[in-house]
């Protein structure tokens, strides 16, 4: 049987799963947003972030992963998130959800202005793991995706593909919506070479999320 290259990470193991789970059982509080690079918090523990173009579905996979309803501003406007903001989890990692890129509806110079804080932020944090780079299992990677894979590949910080509303799809979209990212991850060298399927309104892939980033440290 031929091995898939970028293959979807398995379930993790009892013991992990269960780290998971006490990780974000604890306290998860929003710190703050930051709108230019001089208002970061210290780089003082582990960071993970999530990346994703506008409305591809990344506060409510935040909010599931984290298990607060409201943590993640969720919004059907595009480009809603103008700031990073950072959550502290426990006393161990933030967490931080990064200004959506693409398409947004806001002022051009107001989009110029984030999309250079958020590139200025993933080339030069140094305490940032890894970032989770959000594909929306719908549509596959566009050319704004592969923009901040190539950002990622010149800043040497390793992303990791989310895919995300996988519960859309039927089985034969699903596997044509994967070939399609295992294409686009295959020209970066910072990609992870798995990839995770989640859905936050099934819960698919939340366990895996949570897992992995309690073994980020």
């Amino acid at each position: 049987m031929t091995t898939l290259p970028f293959p979807i990470t398995q379930e993790p193991e009892a013991d992990e799963k269960e780290a998971g789970r006490l990780l974000f059982a604890g306290p998860i509080d929003f710190l703050k947003g930051v709108v230019a690079m001089d208002g970061l918090p210290d780089a003082d523990r582990p960071e993970v972030c999530f990346a994703g173009r506008s409305n591809v579905g990344k506060s409510s996979l935040i909010n599931a992963v984290t298990g607060r309803k409201a943590l993640a501003r969720a919004s059907n406007t595009p480009g809603r998130t103008q700031e990073i903001n950072f959550f502290t989890l426990a006393d161990s990692h933030y967490v931080v959800d990064l200004p959506g890129y693409g398409y947004a509806n806001a002022p051009v110079a107001v989009v110029a202005k984030w999309q250079a804080l958020l590139k200025a932020y993933l080339s030069g944090r140094a305490s940032l793991r890894r970032t989770f780079v959000l594909i929306d299992a719908r549509h596959g990677a566009k050319s704004v995706d592969e923009e901040i894979m190539t950002l990622l590949d010149k800043s040497a910080v390793t992303f990791q593909c989310v895919m995300t509303k996988t519960d859309k799809l039927k089985k034969g979209d699903l596997d044509r919506a994967l070939t399609n990212v295992r294409a686009a991850l295959a020209r970066h060298p910072a990609a992870f070479p798995e990839i995770i399927l989640t859905s936050a309104e099934t819960g698919e892939g939340i366990a895996t999320l949570r897992s992995i980033i309690a073994q980020i440290g």
